[in-house]
């Protein structure tokens, strides 16, 4: 697997708005065949930062997600919420494993 952390700091005023277009986002990303996990999470210390854990099947999934409709959409409507240019951090899991071969 091929795991994505996204952090994400928006303003003040657009918390409700980012909640609402990410759990869009998320509803239609699990659907999608190179998916096995989407969370958004929110710090609950502060409020205006979340973290977005993607879990993709393979290292090409995170590209074909990128190139869906709803992908773009969210891309779009949260470009003007951040306080702050969001930032990613890639990972490969350990464990649970994939059943791979060692």
């Amino acid at each position: 697997m091929y795991i994505v952390q996204v952090y994400v700091k928006v303003k003040e005023n657009d918390v409700d708005q980012f909640i609402f277009a990410s759990h869009e986002n998320a509803v239609n990303s699990i659907q999608e065949d190179g998916i096995v996990r989407f969370d958004v999470l929110q710090d609950t210390e502060e409020p205006r930062k979340f973290m977005l854990t993607e879990v993709y099947k393979d290292e090409e999934a995170p590209l074909e997600h990128k190139n869906t409709p709803h992908y773009k959409r969210w891309k779009e409507t949260v470009a003007g919420m951040m306080a702050e240019p969001r930032h990613s951090v890639k990972y490969r899991n350990i464990f649970p494993d994939n059943n791979l071969d060692w």
